[in-house]
């Protein structure tokens, strides 16, 4: 998510989609980060989970939960320039560093977690959830949580009347000497903008009341 610039694919689908009715987004993102850097209560639930000491402490590595807060503070500047928002829809790509690291047994709780904490925070219990399903790229390596964390993610929304999911497993293809294969991020600049474009028109099928995609490929 860190890669994707929402003006090159997001907004200008969302303008399309909703015509005259303004669109405003808040990203806040960095590359690489294990869910726990947004969960303060990530310890305690992995701990729960199973996960052993010496697991917990490397994924950890003593971070404060420091992208959370950002998340609250931009909401309320953009809630001071426009104070009606009508809907608001959480869009989240991450789940890499948690599959590397073999964390997948705290992952949905934590992810759960999150969504309750970000609607009940910014008072928004009407908040639809956007998740796009980590890429193909790992599933096959036994030493991932890939295969787990995918289908976490697709539980969750399939759980949650406000929810939809992005299927990215066509986005990181790349031509390699010939050859194709699955890379870790996307075709730069195309994936990231159908990327965008998928986030926008789930989360319109969802503040609209229309059936998402059910394939992930609006």
């Amino acid at each position: 998510m860190a890669r994707m610039n929402p003006n090159a694919g997001f907004m200008p689908e969302a303008k399309k989609l909703f015509k005259d009715e303004e669109v405003v987004y808040i990203k806040v993102s960095k590359g690489s980060q294990p869910i726990c850097r947004w969960l303060e209560e990530w310890q305690d639930i992995a701990k729960k989970n199973g996960l052993d000491e010496g697991r917990i402490k490397r994924i950890h590595r003593g971070w404060e939960a420091a992208l959370y807060q950002p998340i609250l503070d931009k909401y309320q500047e953009t809630l001071k320039e426009h104070p009606r928002l009508t809907s608001v829809t959480f869009c989240w790509m991450q789940g890499e560093t948690d599959a590397q690291a073999r964390a997948q047994a705290a992952y949905k709780d934590a992810l759960k977690l999150l969504i309750t904490k970000l609607r009940r925070d910014l008072q928004r219990p009407d908040m639809n959830i956007v998740i796009g399903r980590i890429s193909d790229y790992a599933i096959d390596n036994p030493e991932s949580g890939s295969v787990a964390i995918r289908k976490i993610q697709r539980e969750i929304v399939d759980e949650d009347a406000r929810g939809a999911w992005i299927d990215v497993d066509d986005l990181n293809d790349i031509e390699v000497d010939g050859k194709m294969q699955n890379g870790v991020h996307y075709k730069r600049p195309e994936g990231y903008i159908t990327l965008g474009q998928r986030f926008a028109r789930q989360g319109y099928a969802l503040i609209k009341g229309k059936q998402p995609a059910e394939d992930g490929r609006p």
